[in-house]
């Protein structure tokens, strides 16, 4: 009876824990894809070739992928708000190096140290979502965050470009490392891990946001349940198949691909590949609604948009030169949708398979597979592309048709996974 006395409606404060983590989320983004739109001018400041810049940029991926497992860890022990605030302070000092280096020697350690303190932003505001909202408003809450985060993966584009404009690409990076420096101590602050640090009642009864049992599980425990879970690696196998699709067209191939094969500039690429972002912010939350509200299912909408990237591969890899300007703009928005946002209902799954005792751990070790499938992926199409003739204007229509091949694959790869996946809802 006690128990049930001490559950109340949930508290306005926290809005404010979930915008300040919001707003890291932005960042986040913003750190992911900022090299972008100034790498002509790091290029030229810091005398380097295309390759090494490339090196440059992806320097952030490495650690954020490493990390996740033990942001996992720390968010279930140390707490999130403490991880949160030490290592976003880290990515600010780095942000602010970046913009002050002589070398790029340098440059690359503050990059890796970015990717390092950003890496472990997510993963605990997860954990900290699952003690401020109740269980039935966790996609929906996720599908927000996703969208806040297609924002800062707007401000990294004009934006930036804007304040490079004013600033320079040092003074950029200054600006930004102090801003984070800023959410990083009003993080700790204002930030409190559950509604009880603050004195307030909490919002779920443990059975809501714990199936199964309640208590403390210790960190190797929480490994080890969650690496003995069937649906746990059925999950990340479909989160490594999608994202080798996304980070790797989004990220890299698409700008190349719409550039040779269509003949369009720069600026007219970058703002087809712009529908990807679009497509993120308005999605997420659609996705969320899709699961909770329409589908009542999180298997049901995985299974459809696995299903609607597959069918969206298909131009790419069998008819990649047959398609005009709208269509290219529709397939972005599309595959932003449905490889992108749909990702807010598969994390929410991933929580959902264990107790919250060790939310932390089994959101974290699942978020490494979408950055392995990331950095896997776009080499291998490399090779793929590497081995054709290039022509003086670059690769051929047919030349990416072999290896957007390999995102067919994927595709179906990532629909036979999702098929398998393990219902969540049901026990919420």
């Amino acid at each position: 009876m006690r128990q049930t006395e001490n559950i109340a409606k949930p508290s306005g404060y926290r809005w404010v824990v979930f915008g300040l983590l919001a707003f890291g989320y932005l960042l986040v983004y913003f750190h992911r894809l900022c090299p972008a739109v100034v790498a002509l001018d790091m290029q030229a400041d810091l005398k380097t070739s295309g390759a090494l810049l490339g090196f440059l940029a992806a320097a952030y991926f490495y650690p954020y992928a490493l990390m996740q497992l033990p942001s996992g860890l720390l968010s279930d022990s140390w707490g999130p708000r403490k991880t949160i605030t030490v290592f976003f302070a880290l990515a600010g000092a780095a942000s602010i190096l970046l913009g002050m280096v002589g070398s790029l020697g340098m440059a690359i350690l503050a990059r890796i140290l970015v990717g390092l303190g950003v890496a472990m932003l997510f993963v605990p505001t997860m954990k900290v979502m699952t003690h401020w909202f109740k269980a039935d408003e966790f996609a929906r809450m996720t599908g927000i965050l996703m969208a806040v985060g297609g924002l800062g993966a707007y401000t990294a584009s004009r934006p930036l470009a804007w304040l490079s404009d004013i600033l320079g690409w040092r003074g950029s990076f200054v600006a930004i490392g102090v801003v984070t420096l800023i959410v990083a101590a009003a993080i700790w602050f204002l930030v409190r891990n559950t509604p009880q640090d603050k004195g307030l009642p909490a919002v779920n009864r443990p059975a809501e946001n714990s199936p199964g049992r309640t208590g403390t599980i210790g960190l190797a425990q929480g490994v080890k349940t969650v690496l003995a879970s069937g649906s746990f690696w059925i999950l990340s196998s479909w989160f490594f198949f999608s994202f080798c699709i996304f980070f790797s067209f989004g990220g890299l191939w698409g700008g190349p691909y719409l550039m040779h094969v269509y003949g369009l500039s720069k600026a007219e690429a970058g703002n087809i590949l712009g529908m990807l972002a679009l497509a993120m912010i308005v999605g997420s939350p659609f996705m969320s609604w899709l699961s909770d509200k329409v589908f009542q299912s999180r298997k049901k909408v995985i299974i459809l948009a696995s299903l609607i990237t597959l069918c969206l591969t298909i131009p790419l890899a069998f008819f990649p030169d047959a398609m005009n300007r709208p269509a290219l703009y529709l397939l972005c928005f599309l595959l932003g949708l449905f490889n992108s946002a749909i990702v807010v209902v598969a994390f929410t799954s991933a929580k959902e398979l264990f107790p919250v005792e060790i939310a932390g751990t089994s959101v974290g070790l699942a978020n490494f597979f979408p950055f392995l499938g990331g950095a896997v992926a776009p080499p291998i199409l490399g090779a793929v592309l590497e081995a054709q003739v290039k022509s003086a204007v670059g690769y051929s229509a047919d030349a990416y048709s072999k290896a957007f091949l390999l995102y067919f694959i994927f595709a179906l790869l990532a629909l036979g996974a999702s098929c398998f996946i393990t219902e969540t809802l049901e026990k919420n």
